[in-house]
């Protein structure tokens, strides 16, 4: 019985009592850090196997205290909880490795307290089952993104911050206020419960689901709700920039997904697809126009993602028009496998960018020429993460967007076949125009190229630079691109 008990709580509990250690301990975070990263990857495992072959039940559902569900805090671990909670992990424990490198030591004691708060608040997020605990895991989670954003120092970093926190602190009011309408229908926050008794027609349901919705589509930063995203993920420390890309905005598309399959009736939500469909579409488009126009490797990167959440929640309206049926698990498949090769392909970007700053001193794109002969490692791990935000063959992006083009034609919706080509043209645009400044021969046919970086900067560990960048990027095309097929049995 206890890894039934402890499956569902250890990712909650281990971050938390990290954030309190390294706090009063903090010239040993980085050793606590290691070794904690490394055992939540592992119980996250665990949990994936656990709920895949039958060990643990469908919705392992134990309630803290003792107390009933009604005023307990309940917990859920089933399958897609545990997916994300491994991509958590997987993400995290990169982060935790480059991070040592990157920050001095004032910052990195600064860092590793707020680092597990919100390594605490993603797994909560994914695990909580009830609304109020979700709306407590939104507010730790945005408190601790708004000061990892911060932690740069830059002006630009903390009004960056600023707007973040007011966009967060909105974004989570919207979703409070969902909260309490649906407890003054049903007389409960436990997501299970309430799903049991509600009903497409009653009064306060479609409320509720819009305000919901709008809360979530903000914090995830949603065309035309994106504006807050570019500045904060750009000016933020690249650690902390990967973190927010890969798993915080993630983190409200997974719980919007949740609550429009489990909670909201179809009904209700019925109406609402067209406008998402068309708001991710824009996102597609006008992120990916914006990203090959960015002038900075960050800056691409920050606009990259606002066009990748446009796919998820294109992808996302065609999934709820469908009924349930083979159709239906085939997209959730490919959106998950999309969702997950974008957040190991977009943090090992952002590390790869992190590298090329501290190196030059600058991230323009435009004197990037010839770094490939000089960095070959970190321009590798930009080409390789490029591959899966394309979603080129063999990454697992690629067999996401084949399944909602084959998805798009079956319904005859040709409008959305095009938007996913020509997103995708525009993304190997910007991804090869990085490519080529790396690769171009003009700066490596110069018999005195100078020195890749100031010589204070080259005291930066080369291993704990590239190789988290390199293994993410690996791990979003080879894992799941090459890997897909048996990743897929094993999942279905």
């Amino acid at each position: 019985m206890l890894p039934d008990i402890w499956l569902p709580i250890a990712p909650i509990a281990l971050p938390l009592a990290l954030a309190l250690v390294s706090l009063v301990w903090p010239r040993r975070g980085f050793v606590l850090a290691v070794g904690g990263a490394g055992l939540l990857l592992a119980i996250a495992l665990a949990a994936l196997v656990a709920t895949h072959d039958g060990t643990l039940a469908q919705n392992l559902a134990p309630t803290l205290g003792g107390w009933p569900t009604v005023l307990g805090v309940g917990l859920r671990l089933d399958l897609l909880s545990a997916l994300f909670l491994s991509l958590t992990a997987g993400v995290g424990l990169a982060v935790v490795v480059y991070a040592q490198s990157y920050f001095r030591a004032a910052q990195a004691r600064a860092f590793w307290p707020m680092w597990w708060l919100l390594v605490t608040a993603l797994n909560t997020l994914f695990l909580a089952a009830d609304l109020f605990n979700v709306y407590v895991a939104l507010e730790l989670l945005g408190l601790a993104a708004v000061g990892l954003s911060a932690l740069a120092g830059s002006r630009e970093a903390l009004a960056a911050a600023l707007r973040y926190l007011l966009v967060g602190l909105l974004g989570s009011l919207l979703y409070l206020l969902a909260v309490a309408l649906l407890y003054l229908q049903y007389g409960a926050l436990d997501i299970a419960t309430i799903a049991a008794r509600i009903e497409a027609d009653a009064p306060l349901v479609g409320l509720a689901l819009v305000l919901a919705s709008a809360g979530l589509i903000y914090k995830a930063a949603l065309y035309p709700l994106h504006f807050w995203l570019p500045g904060a993920h750009a000016s933020a420390a690249a650690p902390v920039s990967a973190a927010l890309s890969a798993l915080v905005i993630k983190a409200a598309w997974y719980l919007l997904m949740r609550l429009w399959l489990e909670l909201f009736p179809a009904a209700s939500s019925a109406p609402l697809l067209p406008g998402l469909a068309l708001l991710g579409a824009a996102g597609v488009l006008y992120g990916s126009w914006r990203a090959l126009r960015a002038p900075r490797l960050k800056l691409l990167a920050a606009w990259s993602s606002v066009a990748q959440l446009g796919y998820l929640f294109l992808g996302l309206a065609m999934l709820l028009a469908l009924p349930p049926g083979p159709a239906f698990d085939t997209l959730f498949g490919g959106l998950l496998l999309f969702a997950l090769g974008h957040g190991l392909a977009k943090a090992g970007l952002f590390l790869a960018a992190g590298s090329l700053l501290h190196r030059l001193g600058h991230d323009r794109i435009d004197a990037f020429d010839g770094l490939a002969h000089r960095l070959p490692a970190t321009a590798f791990a930009i080409s390789i993460a490029g591959v899966a935000l394309i979603g080129l063959p063999p990454s697992g992006a690629f067999l996401g967007k084949w399944l909602m083009l084959e998805t798009a034609f079956a319904a005859g919706d040709v409008w959305i076949v095009l938007v996913i080509g020509v997103g995708t043209l525009l993304a190997g645009a910007y991804v090869f125009r990085v490519i080529g400044q790396l690769f171009s021969a003009t700066a490596a046919d110069a018999t005195d190229v100078g020195p890749v970086a100031p010589p204070a900067l080259h005291k930066f560990h080369v291993a704990g630079e590239e190789v988290p960048a390199l293994l993410l990027g690996l791990a979003a095309t080879l894992l799941l691109g090459l890997g897909a097929a048996p990743l897929w049995d094993w999942l279905s």
